[in-house]
């Protein structure tokens, strides 16, 4: 199976809301995971089975964008009109005040979903993909600060904050960008199995939580005296 394509359209959204996710990814790819193996051990059929991706930056031009946190700049690497053989689209938050998604964003949003494609959504990216219609009759969430406002502004989605992330169909939204993070971990748990997950989390030294927002994907550790302790485990060569 060849690598898996992943989009993120170029606009000024939260930095965390696409590096967070894509960060978990990349760090649970083949490529890395034979990276990680220098320094601790690592299972050869584990990596085997891990994925690869192609991380695309989608802008309608490839001029520079302004991101809308951190004073962060990236230049797309394709355009709207280049953008050919995308298997999952991200569709990370903007500050919705002032904001305008371009037509050509808008109708690539469409054409995915028409697809059956996946696609994510971090934060306030569900008002985005809300804009363009193809939320409409479907269950979705978005951040809980700007529910109010998306759920008036967008009445025909069946907004809800019942849980971190919400799933229907090939549409996933994530209330916030690290809820998301905790989403695409799960869909990273589903498709490659606990240990990848696990194994690009003890990486970025991060603990995914469920839809609910409680630590139950990993197992939790304790001391002998009944404390809760750290729940990665890091092994080492050689250790005595």
């Amino acid at each position: 199976m060849g690598p898996i394509h992943i989009g993120t359209l170029a606009y000024a959204y939260q930095v965390i809301d696409s590096v967070g996710p894509t960060d978990l990814l990349g760090s649970a790819q083949k490529s890395s995971l034979q990276i990680f193996k220098q320094y601790h051990p690592i299972d050869e059929e584990l990596i085997s089975r891990a994925p690869e991706f192609v991380f695309h930056h989608i802008g309608v031009s490839r001029d520079p964008v302004l991101l809308g946190t951190s004073q962060l700049t990236i230049v797309p690497t394709i355009t709207v009109d280049e953008c050919q053989g995308i298997d999952i689209l991200l569709v990370p938050g903007p500050y919705l005040g002032n904001f305008e998604l371009h037509p050509k964003h808008a109708e690539l949003i469409r054409k995915h979903v028409g697809a059956g494609k996946l696609l994510w959504s971090t934060c306030t990216g569900a008002s985005v993909i809300a804009s363009t219609g193809v939320l409409d009759g479907k269950r979705a969430t978005v951040n809980n600060l700007e529910y109010d406002w998306v759920r008036k502004r967008w009445p025909k989605v069946n907004w809800t904050r019942e849980k971190k992330w919400i799933i229907d169909g090939n549409i996933w939204t994530g209330s916030g960008a690290y809820a998301a993070t905790d989403m695409v971990a799960h869909w990273l748990k589903e498709n490659y199995g606990q240990d990848i997950l696990t194994e690009a989390a003890a990486s970025l030294d991060y603990e995914a939580r469920d839809a609910d927002g409680l630590y139950t994907v990993f197992p939790q550790r304790f001391d002998s005296q009944g404390n809760k302790v750290s729940t990665h485990v890091f092994r080492y060569y050689n250790e005595e």
